[in-house]
This record gives C-alpha cells, sequence and structure tokens, in this order.
C-alpha cells in the first residue's frame, strides 16, 4: 500500500472528530448565547465555519445541517432554518479554499455575504411559518423605521434590514469565532483531512484551483449536476405533492363523516311534522328557539363544521328553516327564500323528489365546499326538508401552502448536502481520475518520437496511483499497462530503426564509393557534398526558406541521400570518367547520361521498397543536380522552382566542392575565387536562396574545407 493510502485512514478520522468538534460548538453557542442575552443572537454558525475552515465544503455542509437538526428537538422550529445554515457552510468553504479572505476586500464581501443571506432568508422563513417576525424586538424597530403598519410591504422591507444587521452582527462575530479556533489546528491535520479524499495521488489545491480559473470546464461534473439537481427536485416536488394529496383524500374522508354526522344529529332534533309552522311563524313557534339552540350546540361540536342549517328545496328556490350563526357571519331567518345556485343545481331534482343525496362537493366562488344532507321526515316516512352541514376546503390550501414551505425549507438543506456528497464522491471516483488519465494518455501521445520523454510519460501515469475499486480503476490499469508495452515495443522498433539506419547508410556509403573509386579525381567527394548540403539545409531553415517543406525528416532524408547523387557515372565508362583533359563534345554528352542512368537506378531502388522512403530525394539529386536555375541545365531543362528543392542544394554544394577541389584539368580555386563564382552564377545556375544560406555559413563551409582538403 501506498505511503497516501496508510495516511487517509487517519485523514479521515479527523475529519469526522472535526465535524463533531463543529457541532459541539453550534450547539453551544446556539444554546447559551441566546438565553443568556435574549436577543436574536446565536452564533450557531461558530462550528460550521470552524469546519470549512479546516476540512471544507462537504464537512462544514453536514455540520451545519446536523446543527440543526439536534437542535430542532430542543427548538422545533430550528429545523426549518437548516437552509440557512447549510448556505453559510457554502459561503465560509468557498472563501478559504480561495483564500479571499486575507484582505479587506475580501473580509467585507464575506461579511456582506452572509448579512444579506441571513436577513432576507430569516425575514421570509418567519413571514412564511409565522406570518410576522419571531421577536417583538424586531418588529418594534421595524415599525419604528417605517412607520406602517404591521402587514406592509414597506413594513416587511423594514424588518429585513433590521434582520440583516441582525444577521451581519450574528455571523461576524460566529466567523471571527470559527476561523480563530481553526488556527490552533494544525496544518498537517488540515492536509491530511483534505488528502483523505482522494483515490488516488492527491492533486494539490493549487493546481486545482489554477485549472479552474485558467478556464477548466468540466463536462461530466456538470451533467452531474445538473442531473442531480433535477432529480432532487422533481423528487421533493413529486413526494410534496402526493403528501398533500394523500392528506387531502383522508381529510376528505374525514371530514365527510364529520358531516355527515352533523347534518343527522340536526335532523334527529327537528320535528319533521312542523316544517311548515317552522317556515310560517319561524322563531314564534313554541319550540324554535330550542331546537335552535341545540342546533347551535351541534355546529359548535362539530369539527371542521363551517355552517349548518335547514332548509327545503323547491322547484326553484330553497326555503331557509334554520341558518346557525357563525360568529362572523348571521344565518337566514325562517321562512327566507334564496334561488337554487350553482352548487346545488347538479342534483336539485333529487332534492325536490326528497331523495338520498349524501355529501356532495361543489364549488362556492373559488372555493370548493363539501355539504353533507341528512333528509328529514314527517310522521307519514315522507322526506320534508334537509338539514345540512357545510365545510369549506380553504383550510386544505393553506395546509398545502404551509406543508409546501415546511417541505422545501427541510428538503433544500438535504438535497445541497446530497448533492455535494454526490459531487464529492463522483468528483474524487470518477471526474479527477478520469480526468488525470485522460491528462497521462494525452502526455504519453504528445511524448512519441522522444524514448525518454515516453519513459517519463509512463512513469507519471503509474504514479497516480488510483484506487477507485471500481471500473475506473480497471481502466487506468490497463491503461498503464498499454503504456508500458507500447513504450517497449517503441524501444524495440527504435532500436531495429537505428540499425535499419546504419545498414541504409552503409548500403548508400558503399554504393556512393563504388562509383568514387572508379573517379580518380574525386577524393571525398560524397562526404564533403554531404556536408555543404547539411549547411545549406540549416542555412535555409534558419531563414525560415521553404519552411513548409524543411521539416526535420526531408532534411535528414536529403542529407542521408546526398552520396548517392552520381551514382549514376557506374553506367560511365572509365575512359570518359577519368579522361584527364577536356572531353569532346560526344564524350560530354555521354557524360550528361549519368543524371539518366542515376534516375533509373533510384527508381528501380524505390520500386524494391514499398512506402514513402528517402531515396525518392536521391533520385531527385542523382536525375537534377544539374538542371540550372535559367533552364539552361540538363537532363530535362527544368528551371526555377520547377527543379526539386534538394537538387537545387546539391547543384551549389556539388558546384564548390568542383571549384575548391583540384582536378587532373585543373588546379583547386581559391576559397574567394569559388565564392566570387557562386554569387556571380546565383539566380543563372543556382537557387539565389541557396547561394545566400550557403554564403551565410561560411564558418561552417571553412570548418569542412579545412577538415577534407588541410
Amino acid at each position: 500500500m501506498s505511503f497516501h493510502f496508510k495516511k487517509r485512514k487517519y485523514g479521515i478520522i479527523y475529519r469526522y472528530v472535526v465535524i463533531a468538534i463543529g457541532i459541539i460548538i453550534n450547539i453551544t453557542f446556539g444554546l447559551i448565547v441566546n438565553s443568556f442575552l435574549n436577543l436574536p443572537l446565536y452564533l450557531d454558525i461558530t462550528g460550521t465555519v470552524f469546519v470549512a475552515s479546516v476540512a471544507g465544503l462537504l464537512p462544514a455542509v453536514l455540520t451545519g445541517l446536523l446543527t440543526n437538526v439536534i437542535i430542532s428537538f430542543i427548538i422545533p422550529n430550528a429545523f426549518y432554518f437548516a437552509l440557512l445554515s447549510v448556505l453559510a457552510a457554502i459561503v465560509a468553504a468557498y472563501f478559504v479554499r480561495y483564500d479571499k479572505l486575507h484582505n479587506i476586500k475580501g473580509l467585507i464581501i464575506y461579511f456582506i455575504i452572509l448579512a444579506l443571506l441571513g436577513g432576507n432568508l430569516t425575514t421570509l422563513i418567519h413571514w412564511l411559518l409565522l406570518g410576522e417576525p419571531q421577536y417583538k424586538a424586531v418588529a418594534d424597530l421595524a415599525h419604528a423605521i417605517t412607520s406602517t403598519a404591521s402587514n406592509g410591504v414597506v413594513f416587511y422591507l423594514g424588518v429585513i434590514l433590521v434582520n440583516t444587521i441582525i444577521q451581519g452582527i450574528d455571523k461576524s462575530l460566529a466567523s471571527a469565532i470559527g476561523f480563530g479556533l481553526a488556527r490552533f489546528i494544525p496544518n498537517k491535520i488540515k492536509e491530511d483531512i483534505y488528502n483523505s479524499g482522494w483515490r488516488q495521488k492527491p492533486i494539490p489545491k493549487e493546481e486545482i484551483i489554477a485549472s479552474k480559473i485558467e478556464g477548466y470546464r468540466n463536462t461530466l461534473l456538470k451533467k452531474i449536476i445538473v442531473m442531480l439537481v433535477v432529480v432532487a427536485s422533481s423528487f421533493v416536488a413529486i413526494i410534496s405533492l402526493v403528501s398533500i394529496n394523500i392528506y387531502f383524500e383522508d381529510r376528505k374522508e374525514e371530514y365527510s363523516i364529520n358531516a355527515m354526522n352533523a347534518a343527522t344529529f340536526a335532523s334527529e332534533v327537528i320535528d319533521g311534522d312542523r316544517i311548515t309552522d317552522y317556515i310560517k311563524w319561524g322563531e314564534d313557534t313554541s319550540d324554535y328557539r330550542d331546537t335552535q339552540d341545540l342546533l347551535q350546540k351541534i355546529l359548535k361540536n362539530s369539527q371542521g363544521v363551517h355552517y349548518l342549517y335547514v332548509i327545503r328545496v323547491e322547484r326553484n328556490n330553497l326555503v331557509y328553516l334554520f341558518d346557525m350563526d357563525t360568529g362572523k357571519e348571521q344565518g337566514y331567518t325562517a321562512g327566507a327564500v334564496k334561488p337554487i345556485d350553482e352548487s346545488f343545481s347538479s342534483y336539485s331534482d333529487q332534492l325536490v323528489k326528497g331523495e338520498e343525496v349524501g355529501t356532495v362537493i361543489g364549488k362556492e366562488g373559488s372555493e370548493m365546499v363539501l355539504t353533507a344532507f341528512a333528509p328529514i321526515k314527517n310522521s307519514a316516512d315522507k322526506t320534508v326538508a334537509y338539514a345540512c352541514a357545510d365545510i369549506y376546503f380553504g383550510y386544505m390550501s393553506k395546509f398545502a401552502e404551509e406543508f409546501l414551505v415546511k417541505s422545501l425549507l427541510i428538503f433544500s438543506g438535504f438535497l445541497i448536502l446530497a448533492i455535494q456528497w454526490a459531487l464529492s464522491v463522483t468528483g474524487f471516483g470518477l471526474v479527477y481520475p478520469i480526468s488525470k488519465i485522460t491528462e497521462a494518455a494525452r502526455g504519453f501521445i504528445d511524448s512519441m518520437g522522444d524514448q525518454k520523454a515516453i519513459d517519463e510519460s509512463v512513469r507519471k501515469t503509474r504514479a497516480l496511483d488510483i484506487r477507485t475499486n471500481d471500473e475506473v480503476q480497471e481502466l487506468y490499469e490497463a491503461i498503464c499497462k498499454m503504456e508500458l508495452e507500447m513504450a517497449e515495443q517503441v524501444r524495440d522498433l527504435r532500436h531495429y530503426a537505428d540499425s535499419t539506419a546504419k545498414m541504409q547508410n552503409g548500403l548508400i556509403i558503399t554504393m556512393a564509393d563504388m562509383v568514387e573509386n572508379r573517379d580518380s579525381d574525386t577524393g571525398a567527394h560524397i562526404q564533403k557534398t554531404a556536408a555543404y548540403v547539411r549547411v545549406i539545409l540549416n542555412g535555409l531553415k534558419n531563414k525560415g526558406y521553404y519552411a513548409e517543406k524543411l521539416t526535420e525528416k526531408y532534411m535528414s532524408d536529403v542529407e542521408m541521400s546526398a552520396p548517392l547523387h552520381d551514382i549514376g557515372k557506374i553506367h560511365i565508362s572509365d575512359t570518359i570518367l577519368n579522361k584527364p583533359g577536356k572531353l569532346t563534345e560526344e564524350e560530354f554528352e555521354i557524360m550528361k547520361t549519368h543524371t539518366i542512368y542515376g534516375r533509373e537506378i533510384m527508381e528501380n531502388a524505390i520500386g524494391t521498397v514499398k512506402g514513402e522512403n528517402y531515396l525518392k530525394e536521391a533520385r531527385n539529386m542523382a536525375a537534377y543536380h544539374h538542371e540550372r536555375w535559367d533552364g539552361k541545365g540538363y537532363p530535362e531543362g527544368l528551371h526555377g522552382e520547377v527543379i526539386p528543392l534538394s537538387a537545387r542544394i546539391m547543384a551549389v554544394a556539388d558546384v564548390f566542392d568542383a571549384l575548391t577541389s583540384p582536378r587532373v584539368y585543373k588546379p583547386a580555386f581559391s576559397l574567394e575565387k569559388a565564392l566570387s563564382i557562386l554569387e556571380e552564377e546565383s539566380g543563372k545556375q543556382f537557387d539565389p536562396k541557396c547561394v545566400e544560406a550557403f554564403m551565410d555559413s561560411l564558418t561552417d563551409v571553412k570548418r569542412i574545407l579545412k577538415k577534407y582538403n588541410g
């Protein structure tokens, strides 16, 4: 096991210990400070800030949430403020992580954010749950500032202002204490806690921060965040709606029973034979008031029933016999006639006929109303009236709103914790390992061509030491194995290529020597021309000429092929090749054919080797090194850049060596004379850029001359 994974378990222990300490600090300050000061101050994020500073974001969020869960057993409403604690943890952890608290500006921004969060959320939660500020002192201050009614918008803004100031003081004191306590924790423990989450070689915090500052975009992490938010939010919404619907159905059944019981009790106290008297005489009927009192008691003792009344239903009207006062509204008097409204229209025919109706749900305005109908019968067992009990569903809406608010407040804290936990798990177990594997793979690809770089890339990949114990680790181990095997294969191929190159060079030199040994007048010609070719190639590259052409491979191919430029002379007879005097016209024409023979020899050689190879430039030089820039050369009379670049370079190198070397028909020219001839022929016989590159490299030219000519 690596050193990191041996130390990781200690970091995990430290993390849980720090979380426990943070919760204890929060609870201690939250309960004691408020009890002693009797002010809306809690300092209950002190431990959260402490944990954020020591252990980071996820432990801080967990600390804040668990604190509110535990305190809620003592102060029930504390549970609904978990969101505020969690958001404070996020702010504190962010400012600590990015070192934004080391200057006055950062501190001011930090305290302002916490004050605004605390002020707005505290006011909103109090208003949603209580309908007013929790503390009378806050309401009094808001009244003093705004001088308006307690339900006005200005008063609400005043409460926000007061709460913002109070929360600013509370959160500032708590943060100062929390950050102060964190200073007593050794940096070694903080580092162990930070490293405890890694399932690989830890990435320094500075490197992660720098990568994000430089514009690093983690698409996978973004997708995970979006997925978690959507899934969790949908889950909360569905659970809330289902819970409300279940509660609604349960309450509807319960209150249907209550309404029917109230209506039934009412029907039993009404004398069905006196219905006409109640309508005609009303309160003047002998037992009317006694019956009315009984009905009032039934209404008072019937849970959820808003209205209780007795009616007789006619074709188009309702005739009221009894209608109980509710305290807020006064009931209709006996004999009052009202037209049948929409809520009765769908079953009015049944009521007129005296049929059983039971309970029905209708709408009155924007509210739903449940009405229970209990028939009142006379002595002849005929339905002559109905006792009715109404329950309005307005209270259901209020419950739904309150339930939804409480659900959102409770679940929001857990939602943030779940998201942060999931991000931590996916970050340490998926995103960071895959990012590092990708980075290592790219480094391995970029190192191709350099064995040392390849070996170093393999070492770096293996040093990641990823141990996620899942498919990511399997992928990592497979890539490590693949890179190691590829590195060995590249090493073997390099050895093979080096051997092949040496063999090729040997064959080239052998072939060139065969020609040179037949020519008694060209001592070390192939070595010198090859050296001059390299000088010209480097000169052109340094000046930026023919940049698209002068790749490392091209330059290597040209230099390697240079000794073969006169390979065609193998077909020229010794008589002509070694003639001490000037050639005749006929002899010169034969000599010129060495370019054609050279091309044929090289093309035959190329045909035996499949694919791209360096002999193509050998063919170009053998065939065209006697072409002239002005088009007056041979064998084809090519001109300018139509002549292959390798041949134009060889032309300069070949002529310069011929000028500075002794021949049986002439002595060696001086360096100055040879250079003046090159300059004179620049733009005529030679490519001006090749001559310029040669002239600018005279130091190297002189070194070659001294080496071979002495």
